[in-house]
């Protein structure tokens, strides 16, 4: 598992009980990392002059026996003052936020849905589209 030992990440060999979660939590990014890269080639085909990237498995973590440290996206065991000087680089900050909220409209009428969401092409149990599935009365 790893560990923060004078500052820097280092893996330590604790019993397989102990380490269950965290092998599954490698198994999750291994599968992570696969999807990205996959992404990637969809990227790359198109012509895009850019590529996708996964964070260090320590980045940003608020469990386990790293919850709390201070680590980059890079894996570099990073001071507070770091942290907070990058962390709306790294994070999405309160305006990215607001933001997204901002496209987030509301739409309740049966039939419309709303620009962030494509439409279906038939409704639930083969109901049409415009089915009014909840009424607000």
């Amino acid at each position: 598992m790893l560990n923060v030992v004078n500052g820097q990440l280092v893996e330590k060999e604790v019993p397989m009980l102990n380490a269950l979660n965290e092998v599954l939590r490698d198994d999750y990014i291994k599968d992570s990392i696969a999807g990205v890269e996959r992404w990637n080639k969809v990227i790359e085909k198109a012509g895009i002059p850019f590529r996708l990237k996964t964070p260090h498995k320590a980045f940003h973590r608020n469990i386990g026996a790293l919850s709390g440290v201070k680590v980059s996206p890079d894996g570099r065991v990073v001071s507070e003052a770091e942290w907070n000087a990058k962390v709306d680089e790294w994070l999405p900050s309160g305006a990215d936020r607001a933001f997204v909220a901002s496209l987030m409209g509301r739409v309740v009428e049966p039939g419309k849905f709303a620009n962030w969401i494509a439409p279906p092409v038939m409704g639930i149990n083969r109901q049409p589209v415009d089915f009014e599935y909840v009424r607000f009365n």
